[in-house]
């Protein structure tokens, strides 16, 4: 296995985000759409709407995370919601999960931010079991609600 390299993705990784991307959405059941991907990705980036780290090995694409920057009224401080974080099935299980976890804490500390929150299936274990061994703690204090609209 090459050395896997994190970086804060911006608009010249787009083209090799975009798979990436798409193949996130297919695994949570969405139809491929790369033209939506590309879209929605550029848009979040030109924006500043949120912030992406990308792994690659050598020069391949295997995984990425998305942040999402919020605020906590309560203690008057940044937080972010790791919305998404996607590894390729052939580079799972080698610490790519881990890496880019890892990076979107140290952008997180950068920012003087006091929690990152993300959310899982309750039957995505693996999953679970990644955010687990990596420090993160699953809330029993709060439910949460969706309204969709």
């Amino acid at each position: 296995m090459n050395q896997i390299f994190v970086k804060r993705a911006d608009l010249t990784d787009i083209e090799v985000l975009v798979p990436l991307f798409d193949s996130y959405r297919e695994f949570y059941g969405r139809n491929s759409d790369l033209e939506a991907a590309r879209a929605f990705l550029t848009a979040r980036l030109e924006n500043n709407e949120s912030v992406i780290f990308i792994a690659r090995e050598s020069e391949t694409p295997v995984g990425f995370t998305q942040l999402y920057p919020s605020f906590s009224s309560v203690s008057l401080a940044p937080t972010f919601i790791l919305n998404d974080l996607f590894v390729t099935l052939e580079s799972r299980k080698q610490g790519v999960g881990s890496l880019l976890l890892s990076a979107a804490v140290d952008y997180a500390k950068t920012r003087n931010a006091i929690r990152l929150t993300l959310s899982t299936e309750v039957t995505n274990e693996t999953a679970q079991a990644l955010y687990e061994s990596t420090g993160w703690i699953r809330t029993e204090q709060y439910y949460t609600y969706d309204f969709t609209v």
